[in-house]
């Protein structure tokens, strides 16, 4: 039997360990669950991916040091956010970003600090 739990969904493939911690916490941070899978695929793949397989409808892939978050049905490769070798601050925020959105609420700064 498969359970499908409230989680969102990440996707990587040989992703930078620190950067993925980071994101992580970000997450824990607004109270919600995440699941890490490896999988291969370019990192627009990986997103769309994460986000229709997530029960909640808010996915990451992340490929090396470059990272997408996206939302259930938004076009492949229409990212909500995408980094490519971001500084820590802007990997937490993103994984904040990813809960924000299930709980609809503002985001935090990804491109400049504030």
């Amino acid at each position: 039997m498969v359970v499908n739990k409230p989680t969102i969904i990440i996707y990587t493939n040989d992703p930078d360990q620190e950067f993925l911690h980071e994101i992580c916490s970000g997450i824990e941070e607004e109270g919600l669950l995440y699941e890490i899978h490896e999988r291969a695929g370019e990192l627009d793949e990986l997103a769309h991916a994460a986000a229709e397989d997530s029960m909640l409808g808010s996915g990451i892939g992340m490929s090396g040091q470059r990272i997408a978050m996206q939302m259930r049905r938004l076009p492949k490769g229409h990212n909500v956010f995408e980094l490519n070798a971001p500084r820590f601050w802007q990997c937490r925020n993103l994984g904040a970003n990813s809960a924000r959105a299930v709980k609809k609420m503002p985001f935090k700064a990804i491109y400049r600090e504030e």
